[in-house]
């Protein structure tokens, strides 16, 4: 759009504002927003047998609550303490957990390990599934038991859909559903959802459906001059506050038929993706398709041994990339090159199979066993220029195969002492296949890296141990010890090519940077120290607060080193200039060194009473901090998100529900030199939202960001947001994405 359309976007968010305003007004409280504001996790029941150290379980109501303002799954985590999140496209944000993110954690959607297929990880695990089939959110972000880590360092996500319902006895049948839609002001967001159940006594079937999409969003204030989005595309004008490649469209399917018999399970889930296009404002390129089919078969029994639970599930990806219509390719003055397809297939399949045995009242054993075959091809078709006659491999016949076993003993000594050890072996095969460049030009390096033996096999043994000492019905004590481990991903390990061009393609963080894999890296190996003191009122339902500290010592941990230009292709952007480049973007090697994270969280909340006209006022706070260090190098690890803190207040009065959350983030000032990584001002945001329940109908509204502030995320990446992204120079270095501008959000949701 023109600048003369200025004033009209404004008055739009206006016009939006003043009728949900009054209404807010007129409501005791208004709510929290997009960032997801603090609740109480309240537990009644005993806790479960696997819970690990700094435990986190996401209340439904706020599930609920949250679905208003996000299509972003991982959002959903936001509010816990020591989650932050890595800004990527409008529906795969990739969650940090006490510094550590992506690939370092283990993520789970409905129990199945899904791998990202793509140089850029823009479909990460949590993308598959869409905010509203959420039914339970799991974190285990401190000590994780070995039955539920592995192949990780770092913290253990776990997401799941609804549970199957079933027909009560003597019921017949059970036919129930919910239809919901949304709206948000800023970028024009819009999406629907339909949930159906049938059931008898036996017998589950339900669907789930939603699609969402969104244009570009909107800062706080401008950020850049206005101008055309690329300069062969004069009509995509972009407002100078108006963050390009933002805008998105997503529609997710999925089937799920369950049997039961007495104490047995059998669960059967199909689930379909089809993402037409999800533009990214830190990454060079777009993705201009995603299509997903998973199958995923659980079965769960209990005997008089104790339980077995099983899962078998199978996934394929097919990922494309190339330029969307706020980017354009750039291959010289004289050349008129369309673009720059890139295609990816990612293929997972797994098993997985444990048995826990309750030995005695005291002692409960878990044995496991894990298999994970994963392929993938990553190629990208020739398209003219110097991107022909060849097509380009990046990874071809690419291949990680994970075998696990563990075992883990649970004592519960007496009512104040429990203990928890586990040891999990496993081993990780990888290999490439021969691959290609373009044309001769890639010869060199292509040749060099066919002629080296590929095979890698990395074994792994983790050790878990922690304990639990509650001397009182107003506090408990944790502490624990964890030695992990993780292989390099098959990016990190055989991405090939030093050109300039090839090295854009592969980027796991959003920093503008290229980045070469390193097939001798090492698999990472984490040592952690953690503890957790939880002070409560002896119902836990008054006043509590949580205090974490943790530290972390990584051996071998995949950072990144200026690239060498020594034995590299007439291409090579491994120059010596490169190595001493103090300002821009550079080139980059994954290479193992030792790494340092330390840090804390506490968290709490307090009643603050309630009366008969006003309702219940709760007030929740957080505050977390991390650092990491390279302690091979000096450097600061990049994207470590700096001191935070939360408040939020709470009002509960019949059916409504309303909270006002300030979220406060100090300025980063260690910032990795090696990438360039540039440093953010603090700031502070004031985020509402409220939600009314009829017993039919539920209404949620809210503002994000209600004075429209602009600021910086401190993950939120390098901006490539638009015009020539591949044309080195032409890509304004040091310009940030920024967050998002004033939104208001609507959410309404049909019971039947």
């Amino acid at each position: 759009m023109t600048p003369a359309f200025r004033a009209p976007v404004r008055a739009r968010h206006r016009f939006a504002l003043q009728p949900l305003c009054a209404l807010l007004a007129s409501l005791p409280l208004a709510a929290l927003a997009q960032e997801a504001a603090l609740q109480p996790v309240t537990v009644k029941a005993a806790r479960p047998a696997a819970q690990g150290l700094d435990t986190s379980e996401l209340p439904a109501d706020r599930i609920e609550a949250a679905r208003a303002g996000t299509s972003d799954t991982a959002r959903l985590l936001l509010g816990l303490p020591g989650v932050s999140l890595y800004g990527t496209g409008g529906v795969s944000s990739l969650p940090s957990v006490h510094g550590l993110a992506d690939d370092r954690l283990r993520i789970q959607v409905d129990g199945m390990d899904l791998v990202s297929a793509c140089g850029n990880h823009m479909n990460p695990p949590l993308s598959y599934i869409d905010p509203t089939r959420v039914g339970s959110v799991r974190l285990f972000a401190g000590i994780t038991p070995v039955s539920v880590g592995g192949d990780s360092i770092g913290a253990t996500i776990q997401v799941d859909s609804p549970a199957p319902e079933f027909a009560a006895p003597g019921q017949g049948r059970l036919l129930q559903g919910q239809a919901g839609t949304h709206y948000r002001s800023n970028g024009d967001g819009t999406g629907v959802n339909l949930s159906a159940t049938y059931a008898t006594e036996q017998t589950s079937l339900r669907y789930d459906g939603s699609t969402a999409r969104a244009g570009n969003y909107r800062a706080g204030a401008a950020f850049k001059p206005a101008g055309p989005a690329a300069s062969n595309k004069p009509e995509r004008w972009l407002a100078g506050d108006v963050v390009g490649s933002s805008s998105y469209q997503t529609t997710n399917h999925a089937l799920a038929y369950a049997l039961r018999n007495e104490d047995h399970l059998l669960e059967m889930r199909v689930g379909l993706q089809d993402i037409p296009y999800q533009n990214f404002p830190n990454q060079r390129m777009d993705m201009t398709g995603n299509d997903s089919h998973q199958f995923n078969l659980r079965y769960q029994g209990q005997y008089a041994w104790g339980q077995l639970q099983a899962r078998a599930y199978h996934e394929n990806t097919r990922h494309r990339m190339n330029f969307g219509e706020d980017k354009q390719f750039w291959y010289g003055p004289a050349n008129n090159v369309p673009g720059m397809p890139m295609d990816t297939e990612g293929r997972t399949t797994g098993l997985r199979v444990q048995a826990a045995l309750p030995l005695s009242a005291r002692d409960t054993l878990r044995v496991g066993s894990e298999l994970q075959r994963y392929r993938l091809d990553d190629w990208w078709l020739p398209s003219g220029g110097g991107m022909a006659p060849n097509t380009f491999w990046n990874i071809r016949d690419g291949q990680r195969d994970r075998f696990d076993v563990y075992g883990e003993w649970e004592a519960r000594w007496n009512p104040q002492w429990l203990s928890q050890v586990g040891l999990r072996a496993g081993q990780v095969r990888s290999n490439s296949g021969p691959v290609q460049g373009y044309n001769s030009s890639y010869d060199m390096e292509a040749n060099a890296f066919n002629a080296k033996d590929r095979k890698r096999s990395d074994g792994s043994v983790d050790l878990t141990a922690l304990a639990r000492y509650t001397p009182s019905a107003n506090a408990s004590y944790e502490f624990g010890f964890a030695h992990k481990t993780r292989s390099p991903n098959l990016y990190e390990r055989y991405t090939w090519s030093t050109g300039g061009m090839a090295m854009r393609m592969v980027n796991l963080v959003g920093d503008g940077n290229g980045y070469v894999g390193n097939a001798d890296l090492r698999p990472e190996t984490a040592n952690t120290l953690s503890a957790t003191a939880d002070w409560h009122d002896a119902t836990g339902e008054q006043w509590g607060v949580k205090f974490t500290p943790y530290l972390s010592y990584v051996q071998n941990y995949i950072d990144a080193k200026r690239c060498s230009g020594s034995g590299s292709g007439a291409m090579t952007a491994c120059t010596a200039a490169n190595r001493t480049a103090t300002t821009g973007f550079v080139y980059l090697q994954f290479a193992n060194q030792d790494a340092r994270l330390h840090g804390f969280d506490l968290s709490g909340f307090a009643d603050l009473g309630k009366t008969e006209r006003w309702g219940q006022f709760t007030l929740h706070g957080m505050l977390s901090y991390v650092q990491g260090k390279n302690r091979s190098t000096g450097d600061n690890l990049y994207g470590i998100m700096p001191l935070h803190a939360r408040l939020a207040l709470t009002q509960r009065l019949g059916a409504w529900s309303g909270t006002a959350e300030l979220l406060m983030v100090s300025g980063k000032t260690r910032v990795s030199a090696v990438r360039n990584e540039l440093p953010t001002a603090g700031y502070g945001l004031v985020n509402l939202r409220a939600s009314y329940e009829w017993k039919q109908v539920r209404l949620d509204v809210g503002i994000d960001n209600l004075f429209d502030r602009f600021y910086h995320h401190p993950q939120g990446g390098a901006y490539l947001g638009q015009g020539m992204t591949m044309a080195g120079t032409a890509v304004p270095w040091g310009v940030r994405v920024p967050g998002m501008g004033r939104s208001v959000n609507v959410g309404v949701t049909v019971k039947f």
